[in-house]
């Protein structure tokens, strides 16, 4: 039996009634969260559609049931049960979605898995609900147990539940594997013929890196199926040459695809002459200008083609589209019978048409492709291409793709990609696979990252991104890939996009945010498409250095100094500069060069050859190349060139392989001595990043994300609105100290007696501030009396304020320890999530945008380095003699408040300002939080697809 059979029977727990009576009122069968439903990927890389069940499933429930064999139904129900009773048909199907929830997993329209889990109540207070759930025969094996133990432990913390229990038979040690792997810490006990099994259900991190891995393994899959098709099948096939499917089928042929081809392109209909009088059969009598017509086999370029998908004999793995957007929809069907895994639709009228009304198709498609269990590439895509020998898929619309090599490409844009290629080509970057995504409305750039991750084939990994899907899930797995391959990524196009979606997706998008986000991540940022493939030459065929230590040889002092000044303006050392003179031998140069490579104070080498007269350039070329494998050599180092000022890898300074394309150790050569030393930089900085040790997301101690969770469901259900509501002052300090974070006191008061009164209670010296926005913050002070000494002071400011603010409300708070003013800040952007920010406190540093960005969660060495980002982070270290402020203290409260955000997603804002940080630790004086519904919950919670 396998990790997706029956585990227990909830339907037979004993929840108390009374022990209810405190909790929510029920939900009815119909009122579920909107935000259960998901697509998720199984192991195998296809799709399944989740969604909580309601009472129109009972005959699925009854169809579903009636198809388990009789060993899936003794595990599951611990006898043989082979009818489910209408009763129990219409308890499991109506549900309150609180105590009792269901999910069901569907396919195609049929039920193929039930997940469901049913509170039991102990001392009043439901804290443990029995979990079980069991999965079609013949969808055993796919994974669709533990996605929906994820997404059923999501909906029970929801409801407040911290604890999953199960029955088991002792027979069944599958099922309590399937609880173990997700990560939980089981206690167990036997009772005879079954096991007891308790697992808290709080996400740990253990279970993060669990989810984690499933996830990377099913998406790596599922773009193998994309990437990996042993048959292709191109629907739209057509005989005129002039004609999308034409030249589809056309390019496929052509790339030499090592598995069958079937054209699809619906009946052909053969014209005939009537027949003679003679020869016409009784009763059918015939106009002499009539002619008849019957079909026969039609074929697209020498190959039989078929009607429909489902008419082809053999299997079909992808399924290349290529008919008006208006047909797209009647070939889902036929996909879904003949079990195709994936589509690349290359119509276009959909999103890209930039109308509401295109976006809406584009919506539903990509819903009716996951219901059928497929994933899209697409639509308005160039397609796909896959360069290994064993595949040798071109998949596109592109008349020319490069050779093969090591080096993955993803982009949306067709047009733009059919540029890219042939760039790519003419450059000699040698590419294993590439995706051109068009809408992205599917398979994006972050699954391409996951099967990058683990493909043998792709070293260096190449992006031309026009937005980002799912940002922080890209954060995440930019960070694991980047620390064994490169990722160099344009980041651009707004006008790329239709104007609604860019309207919708990058309207406000912040490109100071987006590098450091992607600085975080390690990924390599260029502004352009030549920038992109001088950074792929150069790591596709040279090692990285492994210092900032440059020396630049050339034969002109001029061109030399342009190397050296990029190259420092890029964070390199330049230790020489030499010039060996216009009318430098060959000799010379391999002298120089190979002196660089056994010199132990040299890390990398930039070549500058380009003479005033014409040289016999072959024999510096060869002496270039046997310089790079000086024996001896102090280990591996990057050489870049200047040759005759060349773009790509010349004939001399190729290393060929063995099918004869360059291989690593070729020398790249580029236009200009400015753009070798900005690529070699680029390198050095990606160097650096992967040098620095990986730091672990930690929890910080002192936290109670139960009761601040708890704490603010309760803000947001209090005016009963489902908008964002912006939290008091008070109520924003009582969050912030579940995270072991603490405001410094003070008291709201609204006359002068209560600031009399607070002032003796907290303490002299104190302050009395202004609640208003507009006096905070002020550079003059207006609205805040200081070091206010006794209760006298303390009345007389408050007479002043009340006055010259109008605020009814006043604060009353101690005095802390003289700092630098700092601010933390949590807010939600468009393009990258929650995003944390951190610089110096005033409206000055506002205005000149002085402020370091990271993405959440923050590791302790992302921390580190915000605090630094900064311009104005040096007076924190002690300017002109004062004492550097204590930085550590400043460490822990980001990593708390990113927990926090972390932790509780619904905190949509955190503004701490200000933070005064003096030698002694960091004092919050002023906090406020806003909570509300989650706009997206991607990458939040339970495995999903966008």
């Amino acid at each position: 039996m396998t990790d997706q059979d029956v585990s227990s029977t909830p339907e037979h727990s004993t929840t108390a009634p009374q022990a209810l009576a405190d909790q929510p009122e029920p939900r009815g069968a119909w009122d579920y969260p909107r935000h259960w439903i998901a697509d998720v990927l199984a192991s195998d890389g296809g799709v399944v559609h989740l969604r909580p069940i309601v009472p129109d499933d009972a005959d699925r429930i009854v169809a579903f049931h009636s198809k388990l064999s009789e060993r899936t139904r003794y595990m599951r129900y611990f006898g043989p049960t082979p009818t489910l009773p209408p009763r129990e048909v219409a308890r499991m199907t109506t549900v309150d979605h609180q105590q009792r929830v269901a999910i069901v997993a569907v396919l195609g329209g049929e039920i193929i898995a039930v997940g469901i889990y049913e509170g039991l109540a102990f001392d009043g207070k439901p804290e443990s609900a029995e979990v079980a759930f069991v999965v079609a025969d013949e969808h055993q094996g796919r994974g669709l147990g533990p996605v929906l133990l994820e997404h059923l432990a999501g909906a029970a913390a929801e409801n407040g539940f911290t604890r999953f229990e199960a029955e088991v038979l002792s027979e069944n040690p599958n099922m309590v594997a399937v609880f173990r792997d997700a990560g939980y810490q089981l206690a167990r006990s036997f009772d005879g013929s079954t096991v007891h099994v308790e697992f808290l259900i709080d996400p740990t991190e253990a279970l993060l890196s669990v989810r984690n891995a499933r996830e990377n393994a099913s998406e790596a899959r599922s773009v193998a199926n994309l990437l990996r098709p042993t048959s292709v099948a191109v629907i739209g096939a057509s005989t005129d040459p002039n004609k999308v499917g034409n030249a589809l089928l056309a390019n496929i042929i052509a790339g030499g695809f090592t598995g069958p081809v079937f054209p699809v392109n619906g009946p052909a209909r053969v014209e005939e002459e009537p027949p003679s009088p003679g020869s016409q059969r009784p009763g059918r009598p015939t106009s002499p200008n009539r002619r008849r017509t019957h079909e026969r086999p039609p074929s697209v370029r020498g190959i039989r083609a078929y009607e429909t998908v489902r008419d082809i004999p053999d299997p079909v793995d992808l399924a290349v589209v290529a008919v008006p957007a208006s047909r797209v929809n009647d070939v889902l069907d036929d996909c879904l019978v003949k079990g195709v895994r994936t589509l690349v639709v290359v119509s276009s009228g959909f999103g890209d048409s930039g109308e509401e009304e295109g976006l809406e198709n584009e919506r539903r498609l990509v819903a009716q492709v996951r219901e059928h269990g497929m994933r899209l590439v697409g639509p308005n895509a160039l397609g796909v291409a896959n360069n290994d020998a064993g595949i040798a898929l071109n998949a596109t619309l592109a008349p020319r793709i490069p050779a093969a090599g090591r080096v993955g490409f993803f982009c949306q844009s067709g047009a733009l990609g059919i540029a890219i290629l042939d760039t790519a080509a003419r450059r000699q970057i040698g590419l294993s696979t590439f995706v051109s995504a068009g809408n992205r409305a599917d398979v994006s750039g972050n699954d391409l990252l996951q099967y990058w991750d683990s493909d043998a084939s792709t070293d260096v990994i190449l992006l031309y991104l026009e937005s980002f899907g799912n940002p922080r899930k890209f954060s995440r797995i930019s960070r694991r890939v980047s620390r064994a391959k490169p990722i160099v990524a344009v980041k651009s196009g707004r006008g790329a996009m239709s104007p609604v979606r860019a309207a919708r997706s990058a309207a406000n998008f912040d490109d100071q945010i987006a590098r450091m986000m992607l600085e975080q991540a390690g990924v390599i940022q260029v502004d352009t498409i030549p920038e992109l493939f001088d950074c792929a030459a150069l790591f596709a065929y040279q090692p990285l250095p492994r210092g900032p230590r440059v020396r630049i040889i050339g034969n002109s002092s001029v061109l030399g100094s342009l190397a050296a000044d990029q190259a420092r303006n890029g964070g390199l050392e330049v230790v020489d500069n030499i010039d060996l003179g216009a009318g430098a031998t060959e000799e010379l140069f391999e002298d120089a060069v190979s002196a660089a490579m056994t010199d132990t104070g040299v890390d990398a080498i930039v070549v500058v050859f380009v003479p005033p007269v014409a040289v016999d350039a072959d024999w510096h070329a060869r002496a270039l190349m046997a310089a790079a494998n000086t024996p001896g050599a102090d280990g591996a180092k990057p050489i870049v060139t200047t040759f005759l000022a060349v773009e790509g890898i010349p004939p001399g300074l190729t290393k060929p392989g063995p099918n004869g394309l360059p291989e690593r150790g070729s020398i790249p050569s580029y236009a200009s001595p400015e753009r070798a030393a900005a690529a070699l930089a680029r390198a050095w900085q990606y160097a650096k990043w992967r040098m620095r040790p990986e730091s672990v997301v930690h929890r910080a101690e002192g936290t109670d994300p139960e009761a601040a969770r708890m704490y603010v469901r309760e803000a947001m259900d209090s005016d009963g609105s489902s908008s964002d509501r912006l939290l008091g002052q008070v109520e924003s300090a009582r969050l912030l100290r579940w995270y072991g974070i603490s405001v410094v006191p003070f008291r709201e008061v609204t006359t002068m007696h209560e600031a009399s009164a607070a002032a003796r209670e907290l303490g002299f010296p104190v302050a009395v501030k202004a609640t208003s926005s507009k006096w905070r913050g002020r550079l003059d002070r207006e609205g805040a009396r200081l070091d206010l000494p006794d209760a006298t002071a303390v009345v007389n400011a408050f007479a002043e304020l009340s006055e010259l603010t109008g605020d009814h409300v006043l604060h009353v708070q101690k005095m802390a320890p003289k700092g630098v003013g700092t601010v933390i800040r949590v807010r939600d952007d468009e393009s990258f999530g929650s995003v944390i920010s951190f610089g110096l406190s005033g409206r000055t540093f506002d205005l000149l945008g002085d402020h370091g960005y990271r993405a959440i969660p923050l590791a302790e060495l992302d921390a580190r380095e915000l605090i630094d980002e900064p311009r104005s982070a040096p007076l924190l270290n002690g300017y002109r003699g004062e004492e550097p402020a204590d930085k550590e203290a400043l460490v822990d409260l980001l990593l708390r408040i990113s927990t926090l955000v972390d932790d509780i997603p619904e905190v949509r804002e955190v503004l701490c300002d200000p933070i005064l940080v003096s030698v002694d630790g960091a004092s919050v004086l002023n906090a406020q939080i806003r909570v509300g519904p989650v706009p997206d919950r991607r990458d939040t919670g339970p495995r999903r697809l966008s």
